[in-house]
């Protein structure tokens, strides 16, 4: 096990700085997660680590020693491609072992190192066979393999899911989490489905044009952003956002979007007449009218999507697109008119202008 630190990472391609003083630190067996849109700089940034892609400014430090120039072979870090990229010439058990051939360790202790980790995935009955006779499951675990059978300090995942189907997804997510905890490796996983850094992560990294926007356990990411681009961003669908006015009066606050007046419990240090965002998010809109006190949103529906165990509605609160998600079913039809209604202990405030959350 390890621990990393990165402090003032960054990179640039020439006048294109695309990493932004990057500061992480990240604990002895660890799984974090990077997340963030395509283009975002998550990548780049495990590639830094890797050793693969050359830092331009700052720090990257394995249990307390800089290894801003040690090669990639000696950083005792081992990488999981999204393409696996295993040797096609190679049988599943020449692919393993291939990194340790790489380091001239004795054939004796090759051999034995192979056969813990193909038992420890499943692989033993696939040793002798080619990558092309494997599904893209098996091919995903003779990376992996590849990967344990080094003993490293620190894996890396580069999207290793993306080419797999929708099941075994799910399967592989499980897989993973449950290796990692059995082998204690500190494991730092790039991603851009959400689903996986929420359900596979000890802590998420949320990633925007390589800066960090927030960092933390996947559920307090997920009930508290940070700021505007966070809540849109984590969570599926993503979080209803209200554009309005901040009023006060006698001590209390609310928000004023369109007609409605929306009260909001608890402190905000925002100046009344501040303009602001009030997030909600799907599945905390309910049916119903206003017999708990709660502001009503008149909605109007224009398209049902019923996914078996969830109802999303999607439609128009006033002007604004919005989505309510609700379990079962519910007799209702598009271009009907319904009323939505909410706690406000559930409403998320942030600023318009700096996207920052107030309350």
């Amino acid at each position: 096990m390890a621990t990393v630190e990165i402090n003032r990472l960054r990179k640039a391609y020439g006048k294109v700085e695309v990493i932004h003083d990057v500061d992480l630190a990240i604990a002895e067996g660890e799984f974090v997660s990077l997340i963030g849109a395509s283009g975002c700089g998550k990548s780049t940034l495990l590639r830094m680590i890797a050793g693969l892609e050359p830092i331009t400014g700052g720090e990257i430090s394995l249990n307390g020693r800089v290894i801003n120039a040690v090669a990639p072979k000696d950083r005792d870090i081992a990488m999981v491609f999204q393409n696996y990229a295993l040797y096609p010439h190679l049988t599943v058990a020449e692919n393993m072992g291939f990194s340790l051939r790489l380091r001239n360790v004795p054939k004796a202790d090759i051999a034995p190192a192979v056969r813990q980790a193909a038992e420890l995935l499943g692989l033993d009955p696939y040793l002798g066979r080619y990558p092309k006779e494997l599904s893209g499951g098996q091919r995903q675990r003779v990376a992996m393999g590849r990967a344990i059978v080094r003993k490293p300090q620190v894996f890396l995942f580069d999207e290793p899911l993306s080419n797999l189907d929708a099941k075994l997804r799910v399967q592989m997510r499980s897989e993973i989490r449950t290796l990692q905890k059995r082998l204690g490796t500190t494991l730092i996983y790039v991603t851009h489905d959400q689903i996986e850094a929420m359900t596979m992560s000890d802590k998420v990294v949320v990633l925007n044009a390589g800066r960090i926007e927030q960092v933390g356990a996947p559920l307090a990411v997920y009930d508290r952003p940070s700021n505007v681009f966070v809540a849109s961003f984590i969570g599926s669908p993503a979080m209803n956002m209200f554009e309005g006015t901040l009023r006060r009066s006698g001590g209390e606050s609310a928000v004023q979007t369109g007609d409605l007046l929306v009260p909001l419990p608890g402190h905000s240090s925002a100046a009344d007449g501040t303009d602001v965002v009030l997030g909600v998010r799907p599945e905390h809109l309910e049916l119903g009218s206003d017999g708990a006190g709660h502001p009503v949103f008149p909605f109007r529906v224009e398209l049902v999507e019923p996914t078996g165990a969830e109802l999303q509605l999607h439609g128009r609160i006033g002007t604004t697109p919005a989505v309510a998600t609700f379990r079962g079913r519910l007799p209702v039809r598009e271009e009907e008119v319904v009323n939505l209604t909410a706690d406000p202990r559930n409403f998320h405030l942030f600023d318009k202008l700096s996207g920052e959350r107030l309350n």
